[in-house]
């Protein structure tokens, strides 16, 4: 009966104004370990990463809004994995070609190669076309670029992006990385507030490493953003799956994604329940000036290894064991998606459901 009287009212002001639905899919850390480095090598200096995302990249374009967390810097040289992530201009490329729209970059491998290294990156992604949120060349370049507005089919999307920390590494200034800091938190949601979105989106480097539920100290920031007006939280940095929830207030109405963790899309890592990720697709509706959640759901996805499973590049493959050819790779796959969906079953919160990508 609520959302009955709000649209109703909304209509008596906003007759003219269209239905839109818009899909976001939101896509875990695009790493560059050496051996995926090695892989992508084809001679005389050059790399290619393009046939990584050749079984995603149809699902990632079919997208209104694809967005991913870029955890390394860009370079023109001394290109290097762990621990000081630095990848060719061509691991962007491929990004782009795969038809990422936005990269975060609000990350604590940011720095890894200092401030020509982070102002390096933000260069080859605006020459790309490729819009990117969480670091900024000095405090006029973060006012003119945050919060991040992004706009499809009538729907205004607020990105807001942070990061635990960078490592250890001071921000050289004039750089800015945005840091979580409640007190700037609260201003940026007001600022984007100002800006009239239908949502505003938090995209949240947070959590511990390699553990595959929150910790009470994330749940309670989730909770607090929700608090302050955040409409939906997507989460990286753990390197492994983490639980999801769609939370519903009972007096609004309103549904709130909560992502906790969407693993690796991307990496050399291997060990158990890091070789994998999830690609999640949130569906808005929007009627007249009302905006809703109306379907939160993922699919698994899983990085197959070129000495192992029969492919020439590190590539992001569906969770279907018939992709993989040896043995050890289909263990290994079959691995993470038990436990994958035990986690989900275990500890997901409401009407989340899993889809297969064609």
């Amino acid at each position: 009966m609520s959302i009955f009287c709000a649209v109703t009212a909304v209509t008596a002001q906003n007759i003219n104004n269209p239905l839109s639905r818009i899909e976001l899919l939101f896509a875990g850390d695009l790493m560059q370990h050496q051996s995926q480095l090695n892989a992508a090598h084809t001679g005389k200096g050059s790399y290619s990463y393009s046939p990584c995302y050749n079984y995603i990249r149809e699902e990632v374009k079919g997208a209104d809004i694809a967005i991913a967390n870029l955890e390394t810097t860009i370079g023109n040289k001394r290109y290097a994995g762990y621990p000081s992530f630095c990848a060719p201009d061509s691991f962007l490329y491929a990004a782009k070609g795969a038809g990422f729209d936005v990269l975060l970059f609000a990350n604590n491998h940011c720095l890894d190669r200092g401030r020509q290294g982070a102002l390096r990156t933000l260069q080859i992604m605006d020459s790309l076309g490729i819009v990117h949120c969480g670091v900024y060349r000095d405090s006029t370049d973060r006012k003119k670029r945050y919060p991040l507005i992004v706009e499809r089919k009538g729907v205004k999307i607020a990105l807001l992006n942070y990061t635990y920390g960078t490592n250890g590494i001071p921000v050289p200034p004039p750089l800015i990385v945005n840091f979580i800091d409640k007190e700037v938190i609260a201003k940026d949601i007001e600022r984007a507030k100002e800006l009239k979105p239908d949502a505003i989106i938090a995209c949240m480097h947070w959590g511990d490493e390699y553990v595959s539920t929150p910790p009470k100290h994330i749940k309670e920031l989730t909770d607090w953003l929700l608090q302050q007006g955040i409409d939906h939280i997507v989460g990286n940095h753990p390197h492994v799956v983490q639980p999801m929830e769609m939370r519903s207030d009972s007096c609004t109405a309103k549904r709130s994604a909560v992502i906790y963790s969407l693993g690796n899309l991307v990496s050399g890592m291997y060990a158990r329940g890091r070789d994998g990720g999830l690609l999640v697709r949130m569906r808005l509706l929007k009627i007249y000036d009302i905006c809703w959640l109306s379907s939160l759901d993922y699919a698994l996805t899983w990085v197959a290894r070129p000495e192992r499973d029969g492919y020439r590049n590190f590539t992001i493959l569906p969770a279907d064991t018939s992709l993989v050819k040896g043995a050890t790779g289909k263990k290994k796959m079959q691995q993470f998606i038990n436990d994958t969906r035990t986690l989900f079953r275990r500890h997901n919160k409401g009407a989340i459901k899993e889809f297969k990508i064609k």
